[in-house]
């Protein structure tokens, strides 16, 4: 039976990509910072194993990737999944103190996960494992006053490569999902109307999240001598490309 840890489980997108990956008879890792959201989204399943533990906290990182190999031996993947926004405004008038919080989870705490993983599955045997890192169409293109967000997708895309190079040595695979707006609680205000490059709010298509949790179990379920480097999976009409 294989394992995977899934970081930002307790809701949204790693939420679903849990209930996936149990669903689908894998040993789950459910990280959060708080443990009932968690509970809910194993809700009972055996091989669900909640971890809540802040994924900027680097002992507390440690401690739970620990725990994981402590209960399953081995960690075959990481769903590096967690992540924040800000609202969208001009540059200086985002308060330093919202720069600092987003960073800290969508970069350092991507590093700091990605970094426990990496560790484990290059000293575990058999040697190896993959990680997949959450990005976003952010990655590619900024979102009108999005200054905070897009410079962590765009730290993402720098793990990604990084660790796809440093990983060849170790059979550790590393590719990146990039989503663009998947029905969520927090793309809800998509059906409402946001701003657009014009200065415009207008509202946006979306899609159902459930594809980005297929996608990603297709990206974990490949033998690890193949990988999806990248992937966008995004509703078609939305403002990218050209479209919208």
């Amino acid at each position: 039976m294989q394992s995977i840890i899934i970081t930002g489980a307790g809701s949204g997108i790693g939420r679903l990509t849990a209930k996936a990956f149990l669903d689908a008879g894998w040993k789950v890792g459910l990280v959060g910072r708080r443990e009932a959201p968690l509970e809910e989204t194993a809700d009972g399943n055996p091989n669900a194993l909640v971890l809540p533990f802040d994924v900027a906290d680097p002992e507390a990182v440690e401690a739970g990737f620990d725990k994981a190999m402590a209960e399953w031996g081995r960690i075959d993947a990481l769903f590096n999944n967690a992540g924040v926004n800000v609202p969208g405004a001009m540059i200086d008038e985002i308060p330093a103190e919202d720069w600092l919080k987003l960073s800290s989870i969508n970069i350092s705490g991507m590093f700091l996960c990605a970094r426990a993983a990496f560790g484990r599955m290059r000293r575990q045997d058999p040697q190896g494992g993959r990680i997949i890192n959450n990005g976003s169409v952010s990655a590619h293109v900024p979102r009108w006053g999005s200054a905070p967000y897009t410079t962590s997708k765009h730290a993402v895309t720098g793990l990604t490569r990084s660790l796809s190079l440093d990983g060849r040595a170790f059979n550790i695979a590393c590719g990146q999902i990039d989503i663009g707006n998947a029905l969520t609680d927090m793309a809800q205000k998509m059906t409402q109307g946001v701003p657009q490059a014009d200065g415009s709010i207008a509202v946006e298509p979306v899609m159902d999240a459930k594809h980005v949790a297929s996608t990603v179990m297709h990206m974990a379920t490949l033998p690890l001598e193949a990988n999806v480097q990248f992937v966008t999976v995004m509703a078609p009409g939305m403002p990218y490309i050209g479209r919208g």
